[in-house]
């Protein structure tokens, strides 16, 4: 994939987040630059579903935007940056405040996967607390130093979820941010219908959660689904405007 390629994939993304409700009018998808990894592509401060090609921008690892065109970039920019610097092996960043999986994130506990498909999320996702570090805030990323401790958060697993706010998530394509953002939630939402039921819940083991993950990584899985979103989202076989 070039980046011609990459940044089309992206505008997809960000289109296919937005009708899935992963994102709302605030959230964002990023993607590294496959011909530059010390640099990667995120669209200027818009509503997700309504990113074009024209609104996507060019950012070093620092955040800083190569050519900002007169355009407005995300305030939380950082978060992309920072995993990215963290990561060598991650390709896209989601940050999302998708709104199923928020009652998890107003507490101090790690979410763990309880259904299969969303043993892409990993063991466990630590709940990363802004106020922990930085006191009082506006609870937004606006800063290296606040990206950097929520990358240390993310660790070497897949996601974490933001106190009060809602979660990150880094994967290795694309297409696999989004597949691993839209479990993340509908595991949350699973665990919560589960507890206000007052039922124990069974997760799954470690074996389990590496078995599971390595099938719906490989691309008849995760590209089942991205087929099917694309075509739902109207935008399935076009080169994204």
């Amino acid at each position: 994939m070039d980046a011609a390629a990459a940044i089309s994939e992206l505008v997809i993304a960000n289109r296919v987040l937005a009708h899935l409700k992963l994102v709302d009018s605030f959230g964002h998808v990023s993607a590294r630059n496959p011909e530059n990894p010390q640099r990667y592509f995120l669209s200027r401060s818009r509503a997700p579903g309504l990113v074009t090609k024209d609104d996507i921008l060019e950012f070093d690892l620092e955040s800083n935007a190569v050519d900002a065109r007169g355009l407005r970039p995300y305030a939380e920019r950082f978060i992309h940056g920072c995993v990215y610097r963290a990561r060598p092996d991650v390709m896209a960043v989601c940050h999302n405040h998708a709104h199923g999986l928020l009652p998890l994130a107003v507490t101090k506990t790690a979410m763990r996967p309880a259904i299969h498909s969303a043993a892409v999320i990993g063991q466990q996702v630590p709940v990363w607390d802004i106020r922990d570090e930085f006191g009082d805030t506006d609870m937004l990323v606006r800063s290296n130093e606040m990206g950097n401790s929520l990358a240390r958060a993310v660790g070497a697993g897949t996601a974490a979820l933001m106190r009060g706010h809602g979660s990150v998530v880094a994967a290795n394509s694309v297409q696999d941010a989004v597949f691993a953002t839209y479990y993340l939630q509908l595991n949350a939402e699973v665990v919560i219908k589960a507890m206000s039921m007052g039922l124990e819940i069974t997760y799954l083991s470690p074996g389990e959660t590496e078995k599971s993950a390595e099938v719906h990584r490989q691309p008849f899985s995760r590209g089942r689904a991205w087929e099917e979103w694309c075509a739902q989202a109207g935008v399935a076989g076009i080169d994204a405007e």
